[in-house]
């Protein structure tokens, strides 16, 4: 993974590398603690923890492009295989796998809309990894992944409306509907992981929901395109490099929301 890493840092300079880092692989921000105040003013300090609303983010887009072609089981394994490939792709280390055990449950649930069943594997999968590493258990970002992975099953599952779901209601490539799911699954999200980002910061964002909103579309997109860089910065560096320019933008959009919110007044308390 850290050549991985060391291939964004020579493409994107400071933030936009850290946030790549942060929000592909989970990697620790290298940012200054300006910035980093910044993203906690706002609330938007768990997109750059890789965790479950990371990979049900992408899950949820790559879905959106295959169910319309190949139904919606056979494309929830197709993404399942993904999100495995993503796993040993970037190296199977302990945010990668954490996220991608979260994701994959959030998917079942956003999927079939089975709760009980997706809660009930959430807990059991989240106690057999806190067996293999006691550790875990006071990570942040294991706290984050599972809190933002229970939200996104109680709240972010879509509504059943007789053998469809609201998904397969609306026009596969209809932008609003995909705009909206993007919204619900990120606010599902943040509904659950405020309380651990305020036990650990003491500190509560008002503008939290104007931040996500703004930049939920995003990360899947980042991610997507990352995923993509990293095996062209493998083969070439150069055109690595140039590739690196589509995602640039978009990392560009959350640097640029997060320090525009952070300057408004009361933008967030701290206790």
């Amino acid at each position: 993974m850290e050549t991985i890493t060391d291939l964004f840092n020579s493409y994107l300079p400071e933030p936009h590398a850290s946030l790549m880092n942060g929000i592909l692989l989970g990697r620790p921000l290298f940012v200054t603690d300006t910035f980093y105040n910044q993203l906690k003013a706002v609330g938007l300090i768990h997109i750059v923890v890789l965790s479950g609303m990371n990979i049900t983010l992408l899950s949820s887009i790559i879905l959106r492009i295959m169910v319309p072609f190949i139904g919606r089981k056979l494309a929830m394994m197709l993404t399942i295989g993904i999100i495995v490939g993503f796993i040993f792709f970037v190296g199977p280390e302990a945010p990668v796998v954490r996220a991608g055990i979260m994701g994959i449950l959030s998917l079942v649930g956003l999927l079939f809309g089975r709760k009980a069943l997706t809660i009930y594997s959430l807990f059991l999968s989240a106690l057999a990894m806190i067996l293999i590493n006691p550790s875990w258990l006071t990570s942040i970002s294991f706290q984050l992944s599972f809190a933002a992975t229970l939200g996104i099953i109680l709240f972010g599952s879509p509504v059943r409306n007789g053998d469809k779901t609201q998904d397969e209601l609306v026009k596969a490539n209809s932008v609003v509907s995909y705009l909206l799911e993007e919204l619900r699954i990120s606010l599902s999200a943040q509904v659950f992981t405020v309380p651990i980002i305020f036990y650990y910061f003491r500190q509560v964002s008002l503008v939290a929901p104007i931040a996500n909103i703004l930049i939920a579309w995003l990360i899947a997109p980042i991610m997507i395109l990352g995923l993509i860089i990293i095996p062209i910065g493998l083969i070439s560096w150069q055109f690595g490099f140039v590739a690196s320019w589509s995602v640039y933008p978009l990392l560009s959009i959350i640097v640029f929301v997060t320090e525009g919110l952070s300057k408004i007044p009361y933008a967030s308390f701290t206790l």
